[in-house]
């Protein structure tokens, strides 16, 4: 019998979760009560013009990250949830929310396939929810999903009612990556990850208070940006407290060696009074923290995982907005 669990393990080596959030540039999310089985969108309640959808986004290799998403009364309510995060260009401060309440499932391929070409469809409705928070719970896909997202997604619901925060939803997800960060989990619209979360610390991400140093442990990076740039983000967040969540934040790889060794990244943000400041830095793959593992409960061999550090931090440019009275 198989007992080896890969959230376990990437514990007990202590590795660093940061750097692990996927870059896409839309999530389509669609309510659709589990059971789910291994690929989520082959599950008895996923409709055929939907699988279909998935199927040809697949094919043409587009940055479109399909999830189903379900809550304890999806199974019982009588329309379906359709939320759907378009990256914005430029400085920003994460994805941009459509949220649609469609009559049935069936439906959901059509307004998807007219949002991604750009018209606006019907069945879009105005919402108090401003933040929508996934949790992996996609048991068949890697059993520490089900092992540590299913208690936690229930213990968040109490936190969430604790703290009287009426627009924020959490909803049960399907696989989007990290397993080995089990309890791992997403925050919509900003599009940042999370992983080896624990109440406390959850509710330090929501009411952003208390020791900002505790996103060490527990921050994989923004989906915004490109993978090795996450480790800059939050180097610069840890040093910036919890205002650098009111950002709107851009950053680019400049340079990359052939080995990917060394990358010089360059980070843009825009503070609360329209000050813009440019940072750029060397990072350097860490010996250290770069190691070989089994990145899930299924692998049955070894992958390299790249960790970087941060060095030569600067900026390299400022335009301080100054008010006079």
């Amino acid at each position: 019998m198989n007992t080896f669990f890969c959230s376990d393990y990437s514990r007990q080596i202590g590795e660093d979760v940061i750097g692990s959030a996927t870059n896409y540039q839309t999530y389509v999310l669609v309510e659709c009560p589990p059971p789910w089985v291994s690929e989520a969108f082959n599950s008895k309640w996923v409709p055929e013009n939907l699988r279909f959808l998935v199927e040809e986004v697949k094919r043409a290799k587009l940055p479109i990250s399909f999830l189903l998403i379900a809550n304890d009364s999806s199974h019982k309510v009588n329309h379906t949830t359709l939320l759907i995060y378009q990256k914005q260009e430029g400085l920003s401060n994460g994805y941009r929310q459509q949220e649609f309440k469609l009559e049935n499932i069936e439906q959901v391929a059509t307004v998807v396939r007219k949002c991604l070409w750009g018209t606006s469809p019907d069945y879009e409705v105005e919402t108090s929810t401003t933040r929508n928070i996934l949790v992996c719970t996609h048991g068949s896909h890697d059993k520490c999903c089900a092992r540590y997202g299913n208690p936690f997604y229930f213990h968040a619901m109490d936190t969430i009612s604790n703290l009287h925060l009426d627009n924020v939803r959490i909803w049960k997800s399907s696989h989007f990556g990290g397993h080995r960060f089990a309890p791992t989990a997403i925050d919509f619209p900003e599009g940042r990850y999370y992983g080896a979360l624990e109440q406390d610390a959850f509710s330090s991400i929501l009411t952003r208070t208390g020791d900002i140093q505790c996103l060490n442990k527990v921050y994989r990076g923004w989906g915004i940006l490109p993978n090795a740039l996450q480790i800059l983000e939050r180097e610069l967040m840890l040093s910036h407290g919890w205002d650098w969540f009111k950002y709107n934040v851009s950053g680019k790889i400049l340079e990359q060696s052939l080995d990917n060794n060394t990358i010089l990244a360059e980070l843009t943000f825009e503070n609360s009074s329209g000050s813009l400041y440019t940072y750029q830095a060397k990072l350097v793959k860490d010996k250290v923290k770069s190691q070989k593992l089994r990145t899930s409960c299924n692998a049955t061999k070894d992958s390299a995982v790249v960790k970087y550090a941060v060095a030569n931090l600067c900026i390299t440019s400022s335009k301080v907005v100054t008010y006079s009275l």
